[in-house]
Protein backbone atom coordinates (compact mmCIF):
# COMPACT_ATOMS: atom_id res chain seq x y z
CA UNK A 1 0.00 0.00 0.00
CA UNK A 2 0.81 3.61 -0.35
CA UNK A 3 2.03 6.89 2.09
CA UNK A 4 -1.28 9.03 1.74
CA UNK A 5 -0.63 12.48 1.35
CA UNK A 6 -3.31 14.48 2.44
CA UNK A 7 -3.76 18.56 1.30
CA UNK A 8 -6.33 21.20 0.17
CA UNK A 9 -5.61 24.33 -1.19
CA UNK A 10 -7.36 26.35 0.81
CA UNK A 11 -4.64 25.36 3.43
CA UNK A 12 -2.72 28.15 1.39
CA UNK A 13 -5.84 30.28 1.63
CA UNK A 14 -5.15 31.34 5.87
CA UNK A 15 -3.85 34.74 5.19
CA UNK A 16 -1.61 36.00 8.60
CA UNK A 17 -0.03 38.78 7.00
CA UNK A 18 2.94 40.00 6.06
CA UNK A 19 6.50 38.84 8.24
CA UNK A 20 4.23 36.06 9.97
CA UNK A 21 6.22 32.96 10.17
CA UNK A 22 3.27 31.26 9.93
CA UNK A 23 2.85 31.78 6.21
CA UNK A 24 0.74 30.19 3.37
CA UNK A 25 4.56 29.62 2.02
CA UNK A 26 5.07 26.86 4.01
CA UNK A 27 2.25 25.01 2.74
CA UNK A 28 3.69 25.54 -1.05
CA UNK A 29 7.49 24.36 -0.37
CA UNK A 30 6.21 21.61 1.13
CA UNK A 31 4.42 20.64 -1.77
CA UNK A 32 6.55 21.89 -4.41
CA UNK A 33 9.14 19.68 -2.87
CA UNK A 34 7.48 16.57 -2.58
CA UNK A 35 5.32 16.71 -5.87
CA UNK A 36 9.32 17.33 -7.68
CA UNK A 37 10.49 13.92 -6.26
CA UNK A 38 8.64 11.71 -9.40
CA UNK A 39 10.37 8.50 -7.44
CA UNK A 40 8.70 9.66 -4.46
CA UNK A 41 5.15 11.11 -5.90
CA UNK A 42 4.51 7.34 -7.27
CA UNK A 43 4.67 6.24 -3.97
CA UNK A 44 1.54 8.70 -2.55
CA UNK A 45 -1.51 8.25 -2.49
CA UNK A 46 -3.05 11.96 -3.05
CA UNK A 47 -6.28 12.75 -1.12
CA UNK A 48 -8.13 15.72 -0.73
CA UNK A 49 -10.34 15.98 2.58
CA UNK A 50 -13.33 17.98 3.75
CA UNK A 51 -14.49 20.01 6.47
CA UNK A 52 -14.51 18.24 9.76
CA UNK A 53 -18.11 18.51 11.50
CA UNK A 54 -18.98 20.82 14.14
CA UNK A 55 -19.65 18.07 16.29
CA UNK A 56 -16.20 16.38 15.43
CA UNK A 57 -14.64 19.80 16.54
CA UNK A 58 -16.43 19.33 19.74
CA UNK A 59 -15.18 16.24 20.82
CA UNK A 60 -11.92 17.84 21.67
CA UNK A 61 -13.08 21.53 22.05
CA UNK A 62 -15.80 23.50 23.83
CA UNK A 63 -18.64 25.07 21.96
CA UNK A 64 -17.67 28.26 23.02
CA UNK A 65 -14.22 27.92 21.61
CA UNK A 66 -15.65 26.61 18.23
CA UNK A 67 -17.89 29.58 18.02
CA UNK A 68 -15.57 32.51 19.32
CA UNK A 69 -13.53 31.39 16.54
CA UNK A 70 -15.93 31.18 14.01
CA UNK A 71 -16.66 34.51 14.89
CA UNK A 72 -13.44 35.89 14.61
CA UNK A 73 -13.41 35.06 11.27
CA UNK A 74 -17.25 36.34 10.50
CA UNK A 75 -16.35 39.62 12.50
CA UNK A 76 -12.49 40.59 11.26
CA UNK A 77 -11.38 40.77 14.04
CA UNK A 78 -7.80 40.03 12.74
CA UNK A 79 -6.20 38.21 15.80
CA UNK A 80 -7.04 35.61 18.79
CA UNK A 81 -4.11 36.07 20.83
CA UNK A 82 -1.45 38.15 20.53
CA UNK A 83 0.38 35.43 17.82
CA UNK A 84 -2.57 34.00 16.33
CA UNK A 85 -4.44 35.55 13.04
CA UNK A 86 -7.27 34.66 11.54
CA UNK A 87 -8.44 36.14 8.71
CA UNK A 88 -11.16 35.72 5.75
CA UNK A 89 -10.78 31.64 5.22
CA UNK A 90 -9.04 30.96 8.07
CA UNK A 91 -12.33 29.61 9.69
CA UNK A 92 -12.87 27.36 5.98
CA UNK A 93 -9.21 26.53 6.66
CA UNK A 94 -9.24 25.31 10.21
CA UNK A 95 -11.96 23.12 9.67
CA UNK A 96 -10.64 21.87 6.90
CA UNK A 97 -7.21 21.54 8.71
CA UNK A 98 -9.15 19.41 11.16
CA UNK A 99 -10.80 17.36 8.47
CA UNK A 100 -7.99 16.50 6.75
CA UNK A 101 -6.39 14.80 10.11
CA UNK A 102 -9.86 12.76 9.72
CA UNK A 103 -9.34 11.94 6.46
CA UNK A 104 -5.68 10.30 7.32
CA UNK A 105 -7.58 8.30 10.33
CA UNK A 106 -9.84 7.30 7.64
CA UNK A 107 -7.52 6.31 5.12
CA UNK A 108 -5.21 4.20 7.26
CA UNK A 109 -7.75 2.44 9.05
CA UNK A 110 -9.67 1.43 5.85
CA UNK A 111 -6.79 -0.02 4.37
CA UNK A 112 -6.76 2.55 1.35
CA UNK A 113 -2.87 3.42 2.45
CA UNK A 114 -0.64 1.97 5.17
CA UNK A 115 0.46 5.69 6.81
CA UNK A 116 -0.40 9.03 5.81
CA UNK A 117 1.01 12.62 5.71
CA UNK A 118 -1.27 15.70 6.42
CA UNK A 119 0.16 18.72 5.20
CA UNK A 120 -1.66 21.11 6.62
CA UNK A 121 -2.49 24.74 8.29
CA UNK A 122 -2.47 26.19 10.52
CA UNK A 123 -1.26 23.47 12.65
CA UNK A 124 -2.85 22.50 16.02
CA UNK A 125 -1.14 21.66 18.56
CA UNK A 126 -1.20 24.70 20.95
CA UNK A 127 -4.98 24.72 20.93
CA UNK A 128 -6.06 23.89 23.95
CA UNK A 129 -9.97 22.67 24.46
CA UNK A 130 -11.19 26.25 25.39
CA UNK A 131 -8.49 28.82 23.44
CA UNK A 132 -6.96 29.14 20.19
CA UNK A 133 -2.99 30.10 20.82
CA UNK A 134 0.35 30.01 19.14
CA UNK A 135 -0.64 30.03 15.64
CA UNK A 136 -3.45 27.43 16.35
CA UNK A 137 -7.57 27.32 16.04
CA UNK A 138 -8.42 23.58 16.52
CA UNK A 139 -6.44 20.77 17.43
CA UNK A 140 -5.96 18.72 14.58
CA UNK A 141 -4.32 15.85 16.04
CA UNK A 142 -6.60 15.90 19.13
CA UNK A 143 -10.03 16.14 16.51
CA UNK A 144 -8.28 13.22 14.80
CA UNK A 145 -8.01 11.02 18.23
CA UNK A 146 -11.06 11.55 19.00
CA UNK A 147 -12.68 10.53 16.10
CA UNK A 148 -10.26 7.83 15.47
CA UNK A 149 -12.08 6.57 18.98
CA UNK A 150 -15.27 6.95 18.32
CA UNK A 151 -15.41 5.84 14.50
CA UNK A 152 -13.46 2.90 14.36
CA UNK A 153 -14.07 0.17 17.21
CA UNK A 154 -10.69 -0.92 16.94
CA UNK A 155 -8.95 2.00 18.37
CA UNK A 156 -9.16 2.13 21.99
CA UNK A 157 -6.11 3.29 22.45
CA UNK A 158 -3.81 6.01 20.80
CA UNK A 159 -0.33 7.44 21.13
CA UNK A 160 0.54 10.99 20.33
CA UNK A 161 4.14 11.94 19.48
CA UNK A 162 4.97 15.53 19.13
CA UNK A 163 8.54 16.45 18.21
CA UNK A 164 7.80 19.97 17.42
CA UNK A 165 10.34 22.44 19.29
CA UNK A 166 7.42 23.81 21.25
CA UNK A 167 5.31 21.74 23.59
CA UNK A 168 2.38 20.50 22.44
CA UNK A 169 0.17 21.50 25.48
CA UNK A 170 -2.97 21.73 23.92
CA UNK A 171 -2.93 18.26 23.24
CA UNK A 172 -1.47 17.58 26.41
CA UNK A 173 -4.11 19.02 28.41
CA UNK A 174 -7.15 17.95 26.23
CA UNK A 175 -6.01 14.31 26.71
CA UNK A 176 -4.55 14.69 30.76
CA UNK A 177 -6.37 13.01 32.58
CA UNK A 178 -7.80 10.43 30.29
CA UNK A 179 -5.76 7.06 30.42
CA UNK A 180 -7.14 6.21 26.58
CA UNK A 181 -4.74 8.72 24.91
CA UNK A 182 -0.72 8.61 25.67
CA UNK A 183 0.62 12.14 24.91
CA UNK A 184 4.27 12.06 24.41
CA UNK A 185 6.41 15.61 23.69
CA UNK A 186 10.27 15.98 23.42
CA UNK A 187 10.89 19.91 22.85
CA UNK A 188 13.23 22.63 24.05
CA UNK A 189 13.03 24.05 27.67
CA UNK A 190 12.19 26.53 28.79
CA UNK A 191 10.52 27.80 25.75
CA UNK A 192 6.78 28.85 24.55
CA UNK A 193 4.33 28.25 25.98
CA UNK A 194 6.36 27.50 29.09
CA UNK A 195 4.79 23.99 30.02
CA UNK A 196 6.10 20.84 29.16
CA UNK A 197 8.24 19.58 32.74
CA UNK A 198 9.07 16.25 33.78
CA UNK A 199 7.00 16.42 36.15
CA UNK A 200 3.61 17.24 33.88
CA UNK A 201 2.61 13.20 34.03
CA UNK A 202 -1.02 13.44 34.25
CA UNK A 203 -3.90 13.66 36.46
CA UNK A 204 -6.68 11.33 38.23
CA UNK A 205 -7.45 8.16 35.65
CA UNK A 206 -4.83 9.70 33.06
CA UNK A 207 -1.86 9.72 35.80
CA UNK A 208 1.04 8.07 34.05
CA UNK A 209 -0.63 8.64 30.90
CA UNK A 210 1.66 11.88 29.72
CA UNK A 211 5.48 11.85 29.42
CA UNK A 212 7.68 14.87 28.41
CA UNK A 213 11.47 15.59 27.70
CA UNK A 214 12.16 18.91 28.13
CA UNK A 215 15.68 20.17 26.09
CA UNK A 216 17.88 22.43 26.64
CA UNK A 217 18.76 25.06 24.20
CA UNK A 218 21.75 23.60 21.80
CA UNK A 219 21.01 20.12 23.02
CA UNK A 220 23.43 17.69 20.17
CA UNK A 221 21.38 16.48 18.04
CA UNK A 222 22.57 13.02 18.96
CA UNK A 223 21.43 13.20 22.37
CA UNK A 224 18.27 14.36 21.80
CA UNK A 225 17.81 11.47 19.69
CA UNK A 226 19.27 8.81 21.87
CA UNK A 227 16.36 10.79 24.47
CA UNK A 228 13.75 9.88 21.77
CA UNK A 229 14.34 6.60 21.41
CA UNK A 230 15.06 5.49 25.11
CA UNK A 231 11.55 7.51 25.30
CA UNK A 232 10.23 5.30 22.94
CA UNK A 233 11.50 2.24 24.33
CA UNK A 234 9.82 3.23 27.87
CA UNK A 235 6.18 3.86 26.47
CA UNK A 236 6.75 0.48 24.47
CA UNK A 237 6.55 -1.30 28.00
CA UNK A 238 3.59 0.98 29.33
CA UNK A 239 1.32 0.62 26.30
CA UNK A 240 -0.31 -1.33 23.02
CA UNK A 241 -1.33 1.58 21.11
CA UNK A 242 -4.01 1.11 18.06
CA UNK A 243 -3.21 3.93 16.10
CA UNK A 244 -0.15 6.40 16.54
CA UNK A 245 -0.31 9.97 15.98
CA UNK A 246 2.94 12.38 15.17
CA UNK A 247 2.22 15.75 15.79
CA UNK A 248 5.48 16.40 13.12
CA UNK A 249 6.35 19.77 13.53
CA UNK A 250 9.97 20.28 12.07
CA UNK A 251 11.33 23.61 14.52
CA UNK A 252 13.72 21.51 15.80
CA UNK A 253 15.87 21.78 12.80
CA UNK A 254 19.56 23.58 13.28
CA UNK A 255 18.32 26.04 10.45
CA UNK A 256 14.90 26.87 11.92
CA UNK A 257 14.34 30.57 13.26
CA UNK A 258 11.78 29.71 15.97
CA UNK A 259 14.00 27.05 17.83
CA UNK A 260 17.40 26.43 19.19
CA UNK A 261 17.63 22.73 18.85
CA UNK A 262 20.26 20.68 16.45
CA UNK A 263 18.27 18.35 14.34
CA UNK A 264 18.85 17.69 10.95
CA UNK A 265 16.84 15.74 7.97
CA UNK A 266 18.77 12.35 8.73
CA UNK A 267 17.52 13.01 12.97
CA UNK A 268 13.56 13.36 11.58
CA UNK A 269 14.39 10.56 9.28
CA UNK A 270 16.04 8.06 12.08
CA UNK A 271 13.33 9.42 13.99
CA UNK A 272 10.32 8.79 11.75
CA UNK A 273 11.94 5.14 11.84
CA UNK A 274 11.62 4.61 15.12
CA UNK A 275 7.79 5.31 15.07
CA UNK A 276 7.57 2.86 12.06
CA UNK A 277 9.01 0.35 14.09
CA UNK A 278 6.62 0.56 17.07
CA UNK A 279 4.01 1.08 15.02
CA UNK A 280 4.55 -2.54 13.38
CA UNK A 281 4.95 -4.04 16.42
CA UNK A 282 1.67 -2.56 18.11
CA UNK A 283 -0.82 -1.48 15.41
CA UNK A 284 -0.06 -3.43 11.98
CA UNK A 285 1.78 0.27 10.48
CA UNK A 286 -1.26 2.70 11.35
CA UNK A 287 0.75 6.37 11.82
CA UNK A 288 -1.19 9.51 11.14
CA UNK A 289 1.76 12.66 10.80
CA UNK A 290 0.15 15.60 10.88
CA UNK A 291 2.52 18.57 10.21
CA UNK A 292 2.79 21.14 12.88
CA UNK A 293 5.63 23.77 13.16
CA UNK A 294 8.30 24.28 10.89
CA UNK A 295 9.56 28.26 9.99
CA UNK A 296 12.59 28.23 7.70
CA UNK A 297 11.28 28.07 3.89
CA UNK A 298 14.47 27.26 2.30
CA UNK A 299 14.80 24.09 4.07
CA UNK A 300 11.09 22.55 4.97
CA UNK A 301 10.41 21.23 2.16
CA UNK A 302 13.32 19.17 1.67
CA UNK A 303 13.49 18.17 5.82
CA UNK A 304 9.65 17.02 5.05
CA UNK A 305 10.35 15.07 2.06
CA UNK A 306 12.53 13.57 3.83
CA UNK A 307 10.07 12.52 6.42
CA UNK A 308 7.41 11.09 4.13
CA UNK A 309 10.06 9.24 2.18
CA UNK A 310 10.79 7.29 5.22
CA UNK A 311 6.86 6.98 5.79
CA UNK A 312 6.77 5.78 2.66
CA UNK A 313 9.88 3.10 2.29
Amino acid sequence: MKTAFIHHPIYEKHDTGPGHPETAARYRVILDAIKSDEELWQQLLEITPEKASQGLIQAAHTKEHFRRVENAVENAEGMLDADTVVSMRSFDAAMLAAGGACRAVDAVMNGEAKNAFVNVRPPGHHATAQKAMGFCLFNNVAVAARYAQNAFKQVERVAVVDWDVHHGNGTQGIFYDDPSVFFFSMHQYPWYPGTGSRGETGVGRGLGATMNIPLKAATKAGDQRRAFESAIDEIRKKIVPDLIFVSAGFDAHLSDPLGQLCLEDEDFVAMTRVIKEWSDEACEGRVVSVLEGGYDLATLGQTVGAHVAELAR
